[in-house]
């Protein structure tokens, strides 16, 4: 155990004290918050039964503690059971007078490095998005004189001439739905902000799903119940939800699963690009069982025009990005074969709209 009790209670980092055979003997607050972790599950538990990281560590932690010296890992995934993976930096290093013991000190490193990643493109993505939209606009006028024409044209027509004038409209419609994604991306209406029950919306998204989109899919809610208010825009998080959810149904053929997870993680914050930082402890998961992200895009996924399906538009997931943004969440994801997790992270209402509004059933 740590003798001063105060200072390791008060390590920003999650950090953990190894004892030989890397049984875990001690934890601290920060840890518990991360790994979302109980002491008392993690005390007298193996490392690696409770711990899930992506690298084969057990050799170079032997080796360190064998030559008393520091190990450092980076960006590398570590999750639990409980908790979605997340990309981190790692420290190992001897803690002085108990033989064998190591510190290991985790730095969640993901969010705050896509922030800084995101940032360098946000005025080349808006001059992106500001000439398609006009561009759709101006294409919209011609394209309805098109499909005006294809369909006069087929009323003369009949066999093979009928169906490449059928084949004309069907692809003008598909343009001009296409281009009216295009406008309503550069168009949203800032996001009317009050406290919102994150449970009422997901509850309508799910429904709406399971009679539509995902009618081939299985449903499986693990909401924490006790979960306070949201400050969100219930219609604009409405579509967020249901943009995943589809998302997750075109991915899973009929009989996948898609997890709906809610719960509390206090200790996420995130470093804006201006050097702020924000507290977003309520969690949204939609995970599903399909085939996982195409390698080559997944660090893009929500960037315009950037699509792992064939035809995809590459708006749907720049569409959620941006409302979550909005709105003062974060969205991130982790994907493999067989689990993709979308992550919401989303703040609370503030306290004065707690002291306000009376609290409904289900809430705290």
């Amino acid at each position: 155990m740590i003798r001063d009790t105060a200072l390791w209670a008060s390590l920003p980092v999650p950090a953990l004290l190894l004892g030989p055979n890397d049984i875990i003997t001690d934890t601290n607050p920060a840890c518990e918050l991360f790994l979302n972790l109980s002491g008392r599950a993690l005390i007298g538990a193996s490392l690696w039964d409770k711990v899930t990281i992506k690298a084969d560590l057990s050799k170079p932690i032997e080796r360190s503690r064998a030559n008393n010296t520091s190990l450092f890992v980076n960006d590398v995934s570590v999750g639990t059971r409980e908790r979605a993976p997340m990309v981190c930096n790692i420290q190992f290093a001897p803690f002085q007078g108990t033989e064998g013991s190591m510190i290991m000190m985790i730095s969640p490193r993901e969010i705050a490095s896509r922030i800084t990643q995101n940032a360098s493109s946000v005025k080349a993505a808006k001059s992106v998005i500001g000439m398609a939209e006009m561009l759709a606009h101006e294409i919209k006028n011609p394209l309805a004189g098109i499909t005006g024409a294809a369909q006069l044209l087929s009323m003369g027509l009949d066999g093979e001439d009928l169906e490449l004038t059928d084949l004309i409209v069907a692809e003008s419609r598909r343009i001009v739905t296409l281009l009216e994604q295009v406008e309503q991306f550069g168009n949203l209406r800032p996001p009317d902000l009050k406290p919102v029950n994150i449970h009422d919306v997901l509850d309508r998204a799910r429904q709406s799903a399971s009679v539509g989109f995902g009618a081939h899919m299985m449903f499986i809610e693990e909401y924490d119940p006790s979960l306070p208010r949201t400050h969100a825009d219930s219609d604009q998080l409405l579509q967020v939800l249901l943009n995943l959810l589809k998302n997750a149904s075109q991915a899973s053929g009929p009989g996948g699963v898609i997890r709906l997870r809610t719960f509390y993680e206090p200790s996420l914050r995130v470093r804006r690009a201006d050097g702020s930082q924000d507290r977003l402890p309520l969690q949204i998961e939609v995970i599903d069982d399909g085939p996982g992200l195409p390698a080559e895009i997944a660090d893009e996924i929500f960037e315009p025009f950037v699509s792992g399906r064939e035809n995809g538009t590459g708006l749907g997931l720049a569409l959620v990005s941006k409302l979550i943004g909005q709105g003062g969440g974060w969205i991130s994801v982790e994907s493999e074969p067989g689990r993709t997790c979308f992550r919401i992270s989303l703040p609370t209402e503030p306290k004065e709209d707690i002291n306000e509004q009376p609290q409904t059933d289900g809430e705290t």
